[in-house]
């Protein structure tokens, strides 16, 4: 290897290979690995091979290994640079959410389809085009390949992580880096780039409230026995204040990035109805990053259509609690486990169950790894230096990774926009940006070859 490539020479060879990264993504994108869905575990194993079988094409060393037998199959791998050099851990995963109604969506879900600039399909930016990214950015290298790359490339993001911690201890060896770099976020808006250095985390339980010991008449008994709806609707509501922030005793807030989030891009893209007021107090970007978040996401009740005049003897709602960052998952369930116990009215049998739990995350955003990645996204994005952002939703595995990794420097990256819509209907990818992207990685990789 001469020296490190060139912007012009990466510049160059990008518009060669962009045909062909597009190419490979859009086949990913119809491989159904719904990790969620156990009768499309199959499209799953299809989609971990199809992944290896890329990667294996750029040089890596590549194998498909789990946990345990029936576990997901992840892809690590590795493709050695020269002596001395830093060694760099990509991450991506290659599951994806359920489509969910197809009705929903405009065009197939399966079949890759550009409209205005953007491709869509369920993956084609969550997570498939992370993948691309890495393969993308070894392609664009070549030779020049200034790092010792490491791989790793989940399947089972999308459900939790469960066998994560397993592989992490598994395979810690062919894992360990200097530098991570997790491409699974996105960038303040369509040409702003962005590094990650905050998520919340996440505690989710399930609230059963029980007034009877069943069903009875409510013209009996209505007006002296409180109906189980009613008391779980009177539990819901001391949740937060009249102003709507949340009232739960104990948990931690925090300052967010000083950052000007306009009215006009919150109302856009948040698709709240007209007319409906924020809850909450304080700058937009701490309501959405570094303040806790309750919210009700599931209820368990009687259909209106064909409901009986009987008192409800049990009713039970599934909360979930984001955590800001500073906050631990064991603090924030004790809290609320706390004022769900102290707020249940009536006497009413009260019973909490945990669904799951994940870390927030506050990233160390100093060092010559973050040097290097804020000078290879302000040169992709001519001459706009990458934003840091928080994020209001929750990586639980990042926690991992710094456990299992306390001396590698974790950047978190990625590819969506703000009108991605990952995880819902019309999931698309912007596709000049994701040029930048790809770009932006290749730039990243040969700055810490030069350090």
């Amino acid at each position: 290897m001469s020296g490190p490539v060139s912007t012009t020479d990466l510049r160059t060879r990008l518009a060669e290979l962009l045909p062909g990264v597009r190419s490979d993504l859009e086949a990913l994108v119809r491989i159904q690995s719904v990790s969620a869905d156990p009768s499309r575990l199959d499209q799953v194993e299809v989609s971990a091979r199809a992944t290896a079988d890329l990667f294996a094409a750029e040089g890596v060393d590549v194998q498909i290994v789990r946990a345990f037998d029936g576990a997901p199959p992840a892809v690590i791998g590795e493709k050695v640079g020269p002596a001395g050099a830093p060694t760099v851990l990509l991450y991506a995963h290659h599951d994806v959410q359920p489509e969910n109604d197809h009705a929903e969506w405009d065009s197939a879900p399966w079949e890759p389809t550009e409209r205005n600039g953007r491709l869509y399909g369920r993956g084609a930016a969550d997570d498939k085009a992370g993948i691309m990214t890495h393969v993308a950015a070894l392609r664009l290298l070549g030779d020049d390949l200034p790092v010792t790359v490491r791989l790793f490339i989940e399947g089972e993001e999308e459900v939790a992580s469960a066998t994560l911690p397993q592989l992490l201890e598994k395979y810690v060896d062919e894992l360990r880096s200097d530098v991570i770099v997790i491409a699974d976020s996105g960038n303040w808006d369509i040409g702003v780039p962005a590094l990650t250095t905050s998520l919340r985390g996440l505690v989710r339980v399930n609230v059963e409230v029980r007034t009877l010991g069943h069903a009875v008449h409510q013209g009996m008994w209505g007006g002296l026995v409180p109906d189980a709806l009613i008391t779980l609707s009177r539990l819901i509501a001391t949740l937060h204040d009249d102003a709507g922030t949340v009232a739960v005793a104990g948990l931690h807030s925090g300052p967010a990035a000083d950052i000007d989030y306009p009215e006009e891009r919150l109302r856009a893209e948040s698709g709240v109805a007209e007319g409906v007021e924020w809850i909450g107090s304080g700058p937009a970007v701490e309501r959405l990053w570094t303040q806790p978040a309750l919210s009700v996401i599931g209820l368990d009740a009687p259909k209106v259509d064909g409901s009986s005049n009987t008192l409800i003897p049990s009713a039970r709602a599934r909360l979930a609690l984001r955590t800001a960052p500073g906050e631990t998952s064991e603090n924030a369930l004790a809290c609320l486990r706390a004022h769900l116990e102290a707020h249940v009215p009536w006497g009413a049998q009260l019973s909490i169950e945990v669904v799951d739990t994940g870390e927030p995350i506050a990233l160390d955003v100093t060092g010559p790894a973050y040097d290097a990645a804020r000078a290879a996204f302000t040169e992709a994005w001519d001459g706009t230096a990458p934003v840091d952002m928080g994020v209001g939703g929750s990586i639980p595995f990042i926690a991992e990774f710094l456990e299992s990794f306390p001396r590698a420097a974790v950047l978190v990256t990625g590819v969506e926009d703000p009108d991605t819509r990952a995880h819902g209907p019309n999931e698309g990818l912007h596709l000049a940006e994701f040029e930048k992207v790809l770009l932006a990685e290749a730039l990243l990789l040969r700055n810490l070859g030069r350090r």
